[in-house]
């Protein structure tokens, strides 16, 4: 068993690309049910921060870093990298650094939020120009989407850890648990009651539905200020509406969550992935290009949001592969 905890089974099973596929599906379900996923999950929690931090910091730096709270989602992101690798390492920590630590980055998005309604109202006309100000104020959902991070964080805290079903059944209560009020102390042990009897998974396809929302609307503004000057910007747009719709079918419907959710959430990762390669080649055809890389990257167009679009592909993917009630 390796890293990810796949065994000779899963790596000698199937045929061709099909059989690859559905290969990795088994692997994962297996990894989910097994307890082997919170290692991977973490180290994806602290990855995905990484992006969105480097993600706020030029966008930031544009504000000028006029409010010293600017500084905090980016120092939030280096910890959150920090507690993601620690908890893919260490059992320890995945129960108590990283919960906590995802905890106040999705505190600070929240607050973040507060701060990029209150940029937009403040902007002449405030919002009685809705369109106008949210277009050329400050990103309205961006902060939410660096929560995405946090909550992937926060799902691999709650996930059990491989050879440790001994462990669960007198798992001691979380050192934290004691300075929050008993109702959150049962919310916790409600969620990992859910995730092991398979009723996580509607929970975990409203988050996916949420993160398409608002990546779409963070793309629709975006690329308006561009005046869709690509056909191709229109895709994150449609394909957002398209995850955001299956997601939601998917919290009524199991098939839907099996059959259509990790198809279209696979379709919005891989336009994620075609998006950066655009958003790359925008910044290196920018006057300089690759001679001023730090201008160009901070003024051109934002290279690591279809990332962050991406990731929204891989929240239901996750879903998907959680395995229903019974």
């Amino acid at each position: 068993m390796n890293f990810f905890g796949k065994t000779e089974r899963d790596q000698s099973s199937g045929h061709g690309l099909l059989g690859e596929f559905g290969d990795a599906e088994h692997s994962i379900t297996h990894h989910i049910r097994e307890g082997r996923f919170q290692r991977s999950l973490s180290l994806m929690a602290g990855l995905s921060s990484v992006i969105a931090g480097l993600e706020v910091s030029y966008e930031h730096y544009r504000g000028s870093y006029s409010n010293p709270i600017m500084y905090t989602p980016v120092i939030l992101s280096g910890a959150l990298f920090t507690a993601g690798v620690a908890g893919a390492m260490n059992r320890r920590a995945a129960r108590t650094i990283l919960p906590a630590v995802s905890a106040i980055t999705l505190a600070d998005c929240l607050i973040g939020f507060g701060f990029h309604v209150r940029g937009i109202k403040r902007k002449p006309g405030g919002w009685r120009l809705p369109v106008t100000n949210i277009i050329m104020g400050p990103p309205i959902f961006a902060p939410l989407l660096f929560g995405t991070s946090a909550y992937l964080g926060l799902v691999a805290a709650f996930l059990r850890r491989e050879n440790s079903a001994q462990q669960a059944r007198r798992r001691p209560v979380p050192p934290w648990s004691k300075f929050f009020p008993e109702k959150l102390t049962r919310h916790e042990t409600t969620l990992v009651q859910e995730l092991r009897e398979g009723q996580f998974q509607k929970h975990l396809a409203m988050a996916t539905a949420a993160a398409a929302f608002f990546s779409g609307i963070e793309a629709l503004y975006s690329h308006y200020k561009n005046n869709f000057k690509y056909a191709a910007q229109w895709t994150p747009i449609a394909i957002s509406a398209l995850l955001m719709g299956t997601a939601i079918g998917a919290v009524g419907s199991p098939r839907v969550a099996k059959k259509f959710l990790p198809a279209v959430s696979v379709l919005a990762i891989a336009d994620g992935a075609v998006g950066f390669v655009y958003h790359a080649r925008g910044i290196v055809r920018r006057p300089g290009g690759l001679k001023h890389p730090v201008y160009n990257v901070i003024y051109g167009p934002p290279i690591f949001a279809p990332l962050l679009f991406a990731a929204c592909g891989f929240l239901g993917v996750l879903a998907s592969m959680l395995r229903r009630e019974v």
